[in-house]
């Protein structure tokens, strides 16, 4: 279980640092900018934003929030 004091402390590291939010159902929210997620102030609730919309996410179900990996480009833009 991830909690509210978690998230803020992800939120402020400077210079930004994207995370992921991994869920005990499997599923994974990418946070690119500080200001795409938060949460109530009981801190049982949490708002991501992204590509497909806004998710309402329980605190609960949370399992882990880490920095997300840098991917390469499979395509590549050089030789």
């Amino acid at each position: 279980m991830a909690t509210r004091d978690q998230l803020r402390e992800m939120l402020s590291i400077r210079p930004f640092v994207p995370f992921v939010i991994k869920m005990a159902s499997g599923g994974i929210f990418t946070v690119r900018h500080p200001e795409l997620a938060s949460c109530n102030v009981n801190g049982r609730s949490l708002w991501v934003h992204d590509e497909a919309g806004t998710h309402l996410v329980e605190m609960l179900l949370v399992e882990v929030m880490e920095p997300a990996m840098s991917s390469a480009n499979p395509e590549g833009n050089g030789p």
